[in-house]
């Protein structure tokens, strides 16, 4: 006997295959296809503040003060940002800024140059 995936929207372990190539979750309804559950978890993407694609090595230039927690100073507007590195998780890229360090980054405060 073969294991089921989850569903992808409630998480319920008891989805089933219906027949017609569709796993269904009796819990919430939900209906897929377990290719493309595959499919989509295999691609993820990062986007900038202005839905441009973003890749590893990239200069993206911050798009507004960031300050800096538990430290002082501020990551002005305009300051630019060489070979990033994209990683999962909240704060989607890691980066060393000059005069700052290394630190990670949300796509959303930067725009690629």
């Amino acid at each position: 006997m073969s294991t089921l995936p989850p569903c992808p929207q409630c998480q319920s372990a008891y989805a089933y295959d219906d027949g017609s190539g569709l796993l269904t979750c009796p819990e919430c309804g939900n209906e897929w296809r377990p290719s493309a559950q595959a499919d989509a978890a295999d691609v993820k993407e990062w986007r900038d503040a202005s839905g441009n694609l973003l890749q590893d090595g990239d200069t993206v230039t911050v798009i507004k003060d960031l300050k800096l927690k538990g430290g002082s100073g501020t990551v002005k507007q305009g300051t630019k940002v060489k070979n990033i590195r994209l990683v999962d998780g909240d704060h989607d890229i890691d980066c060393k800024i000059d005069g700052f360090g290394a630190m990670s980054l949300k796509s959303e405060f930067v725009r690629k140059a």
